[in-house]
């Protein structure tokens, strides 16, 4: 089984990737994880005039890596073979975008639990990519 994990670096992603070392550790095949790091840049599109896009490529791997670097720990811990995939834009849509595109057969999300009301205020990016993804999408807790 091919799992595309989503990890900001926060506790409720480290959630999910743990449920996915674990969910892969059920089956009889071997599978593989790829962890992926979002971050929506159209925030920083007018910077890149005064800094140039380079600094804010940088900038943005570098965020994407701060966010792996627990996740990686994890999986070299539980001895699973992974990868990454870094990726600039709307996060949901290049989640989406990622599990379709990718040959996975999952993608795994951790919930930020927020409640209904602000869900409807804001959004969500889990909701967000569930109505976005041709795969099947877990929400972890």
């Amino acid at each position: 089984m091919k799992l595309l994990v989503a990890t900001d670096g926060s506790d409720n992603a480290l959630r999910a990737v743990r449920y996915a070392i674990d969910l892969l550790g059920r089956l009889s095949e071997p599978g593989s994880i790829t962890l992926i790091s979002v971050h929506d840049d159209v925030a920083l599109r007018h910077a890149r005039r005064f800094v140039g896009k380079e600094a804010v490529d940088e900038y943005l791997r570098e965020l994407s890596d701060a966010d792996l670097t627990e996740a990686r720990k994890v999986l070299d811990e539980a001895e699973v073979r992974h990868d990454n995939i870094i990726r600039t834009g709307h996060v949901a849509t290049e989640i989406a975008d990622a599990g379709s595109t990718g040959g996975f057969d999952m993608i795994v999300l951790g919930s930020k639990g927020r409640s209904a009301l602000k869900d409807l205020v804001i959004g969500s990016v889990a909701k967000r990519v569930i109505e976005l993804s041709k795969v099947p999408v877990l929400l972890v807790r």
